[in-house]
């Protein structure tokens, strides 16, 4: 059933619990490090062949969905704000933004002309999987994009941006509807190239109290999700370290919430209540693990996703570069065939 995926979405019957993995096109497979010997990151995303290229190459893992290859950080650029890969490093912003001047100089953009590149991968895609894999189109939330936006980087304290958002509320605001506008454009211009699901990726919003993810995001993301919840397509709504905020996230909008490794998938579920599908919520470091213990954990979260419809098995986060191909196809294998005896 090629369609399984959105029917989970949608909380319908499927025959067996559908697979896929956030990063399951990367550094892990020798087919994409071939790519990466000639290309740089950003190189490939800005080629709509390569990127398609990238994007189809796990669908050889038996996954039931594809993810366009890309990079959250895309719509900075544009916007005003470019950034490099250093080695090792990660994500650099080369003028990180600290004040009201700098938030007002960031535009908002016309999608065609500043991400064209994403749009024409799509379009690709789509040519390429109708009627075989459906096309997962994505993009990162505002308070994530402000991370790297402020923080310059990657952080671990998130100081400088909460700190923005304490003292400047106003600034705050402006920033955060300046980054909502451009996901909501960016996510909308994907699902009309071909996209029929996409996924909000709040990556570093579980640094926040509920108190604060309430005040100062929540109002922006439900911006960006209901307006995507008329188009259609299932979004899923996904973010790390989000334990205490799943039912603010659920507020804020999403016809499936991403769960991680932290929170038991059975007792978020309850939480959430069964009208909303949920995705989720293997340790990525478990696709490392021997075999034995990782089909132990399979069989885990499958039985406490209790077969209800609306399960969708992903990864609590990225597969990591070191992960085993072969135990990615494990995995999808032993989902599908464990699902069906349920």
């Amino acid at each position: 059933m090629w369609d399984r995926f959105i029917r989970a979405c949608r909380r319908e019957p499927v025959d067996a619990t559908p697979v896929w993995f956030m990063r399951q096109a990367g550094r892990y497979m020798q087919e994409y490090r071939a790519i990466r010997a000639k290309w740089g990151l950003l190189e490939i995303c800005k080629a709509p062949e390569l990127a398609a290229q990238v994007t189809l190459q796990p669908l050889v893992h038996g996954v039931d969905a594809a993810i366009l290859f890309a990079d959250i950080l895309l719509p900075l650029e544009p916007m005003g704000a470019p950034f490099e890969f250093a080695a090792g490093e990660g994500p650099c912003m080369l003028s990180p933004v600290s004040d009201a001047r700098g938030v007002e100089a960031l535009r908002v953009f016309d999608v065609e002309e500043g991400l064209g590149f994403v749009l024409a991968a799509l379009r690709i895609l789509r040519r390429e999987l109708e009627g075989k894999t459906p096309l997962i189109g994505f993009a990162g939330a505002p308070f994530t994009l402000a991370s790297y936006l402020v923080e310059g980087g990657r952080s671990s304290g998130y100081t400088r941006i909460k700190r923005l958002m304490y003292d400047e509320p106003k600034v705050w605001c402006v920033l955060m509807n300046k980054l909502a506008e451009v996901v909501r454009r960016y996510l909308r211009a994907q699902v009309d190239a071909g996209a029929q699901v996409v996924q909000l990726f709040d990556s570093w919003v579980g640094a926040l109290a509920p108190v604060d993810y309430q005040e100062f995001v929540l109002p922006h993301v439900r911006t960006i999700l209901r307006d995507l919840e008329t188009t259609g397509v299932p979004v899923i709504h996904f973010g790390t370290g989000t334990g205490a905020l799943l039912e603010l996230q659920q507020e804020a909008g999403g016809h499936v919430i991403g769960l991680d490794w932290r929170v038991r998938l059975d007792e978020a579920w309850a939480r959430l209540g069964y009208d909303v599908a949920v995705q989720g919520n293997l340790d990525p470091v478990l696709l490392g693990a021997p075999r034995p213990m990782l089909d132990k954990r399979v069989r885990t979260i499958l039985a406490q996703a209790a077969g209800r419809p609306g399960h969708v098995f992903n990864l609590g986060h990225g597969i990591l570069p070191d992960t085993p191909p072969g135990n990615v196809r494990y995995v999808v294998d032993r989902v599908h065939e464990l699902s069906q005896e349920q």
